[in-house]
Parts: C-alpha cells; sequence; structure tokens
C-alpha cells in the first residue's frame, strides 16, 4: 500500500496585507504519524515540508514541522489544525508589515 495522497487545497488570508495564491496542489506521504509532502504554497513557490500529526479531541488533528519555500527564512516552522478537510493555520507575513492572521482552507482529496 502507497503513502502518497495527492490533493488539491483552496485556502483564504484573513488578516494578512498580501496577495496570496489561493490553490495549493499537493502530494504528500503519510506513515504512522510521520508526514511529509511538497506544495505550491501562498505566495505562489513550491514548498517541501516534514512533520508529525497528532489526534486532538473532536476528531481533529494537530500538525507541526518545517516548511521551506516562504519569504524571510529558508526554513520555517509550520501548524495547522485539521478537521473535516477544513484546516486552519496561523500565517504571518514579512512584507508589507510583519502582520499576524489566520489561513483557512478547504482540502480536497484526489488520490
Amino acid at each position: 500500500m502507497s503513502c502518497l495522497s495527492l490533493l488539491v487545497a483552496m485556502s483564504l488570508h484573513v488578516g494578512l496585507a498580501g496577495d496570496y495564491n489561493g490553490i495549493h496542489p499537493h502530494a504528500r506521504c503519510t506513515i504512522d504519524n510521520t508526514i511529509a509532502g511538497v506544495y505550491y504554497n501562498s505566495e505562489s513557490n513550491i514548498g517541501v515540508y516534514i512533520g508529525q500529526k497528532f489526534e486532538m479531541p473532536f476528531d481533529s488533528e494537530l500538525e507541526v514541522g518545517l516548511v521551506t519555500g516562504y519569504t524571510g527564512e529558508k526554513v520555517v516552522p509550520m501548524m495547522r489544525i485539521t478537521r473535516n478537510n477544513w484546516y486552519f493555520a496561523p500565517s504571518y507575513e514579512v512584507e508589507p508589515d510583519n502582520n499576524w492572521g489566520v489561513t483557512i482552507g478547504y482540502e480536497f482529496k484526489l488520490y
């Protein structure tokens, strides 16, 4: 059995001033609670990540790890909470004003 999933996510960026990509093709490998993948990120760059997922109450999961492909640093922390294909992630933008926000999205599994 393959660990591979092919997904497409749609996202909305709340509290941020920049103009962000909202469509994210995504390939992920999940083995036990370890996740690794590659995706087209909100800054229209290819991001590569590795992390862990943890079960949470209310049939949700917490994903934490490290990701590449964002402005400011070569590697940055990532975190998102998922439930029923929805996800919520804290977001930070370096330009134009060092703002904090939240990314809200829905992810479709293609394979």
